[in-house]
């Protein structure tokens, strides 16, 4: 018989109130308003993410990675593997009670990856992070941004203003990257639609099937030549 779950702790959202349960030692999940936002049993996809955004980074000197949305940190587990002991990771998330998580009772399923000296966590919006390093007079660029969040691009997604999978936000990211930079992003399906914006802005993207379910997809963005003013 299955052992029940339990609600070891819970807050209040906008979204709804946001849960995280457990049962046995390493099965947790992580709920809001009663659905299911993501299960350490089901990580397939968040590792892929990490390995595919990083893997043209694994020798490089001093790689600067910005990931968005810490969730049960298996994406940035994925990235801290990948990448060398020399990178510099940030990560936005927006709840600090997740970040809490993450240094507690789902520290055990990442080897305490929010603990590693490569990482900075800061509780924000991760389009603030991409704005910050966007500007013209940043004092640097990042290698990576890579986009892990409860909602990925899907068809209803505003064209072009949004806040991060719109044809502005998307020239903003690509802004914020060095050349040969990576934009990865995670979605629930595949969006035609954010495809042919990623391409606009001057990215040339795959597609990859991973986990999470059988129609979840890691889109890959390499940042092109061309295309430097947004979308009017």
């Amino acid at each position: 018989m299955a052992q029940p779950w339990q609600t070891i702790d819970r807050i209040p959202t906008q979204a709804g109130l946001l849960e995280l349960r457990k049962r046995g030692e390493r099965d947790f999940l992580i709920t809001v308003g009663g659905q299911v936002l993501m299960n350490s049993m089901a990580n397939r996809s968040e590792v892929a993410l990490g390995q595919l955004a990083c893997g043209h980074l694994k020798h490089s000197t001093q790689p600067s990675v910005l990931v968005g949305g810490l969730g049960m940190g298996f994406t940035l587990k994925a990235v801290l593997d990948t990448l060398p002991a020399t990178a510099h990771i940030m990560v936005a998330e927006l709840n600090p009670v997740v970040l809490a998580w993450c240094r507690g009772p789902l520290a055990v399923l990442t080897d305490h990856a929010v603990a590693d000296e490569r990482v900075k966590v800061e509780i924000c919006d991760v389009a603030q992070l991409i704005h910050r390093y966007a500007k013209d007079d940043a004092p640097e660029k990042l290698d990576a941004v890579i986009l892990d969040l409860y909602t990925g691009p899907y068809v209803r997604s505003h064209t072009r203003n949004d806040p991060l999978y719109g044809s502005i936000a998307i020239h903003t990211t690509r802004a914020a990257l060095k050349p040969d930079g990576v934009f990865a992003v995670w979605g629930e399906d595949y969006d035609a639609g954010f495809a042919k914006r990623l391409a606009t802005a001057g990215f040339v993207s795959t597609r990859h099937r991973s986990g999470r379910g059988t129609g979840h997809v890691v889109y890959l963005g390499r940042k092109g030549a061309g295309a430097d003013k947004a979308t009017r």
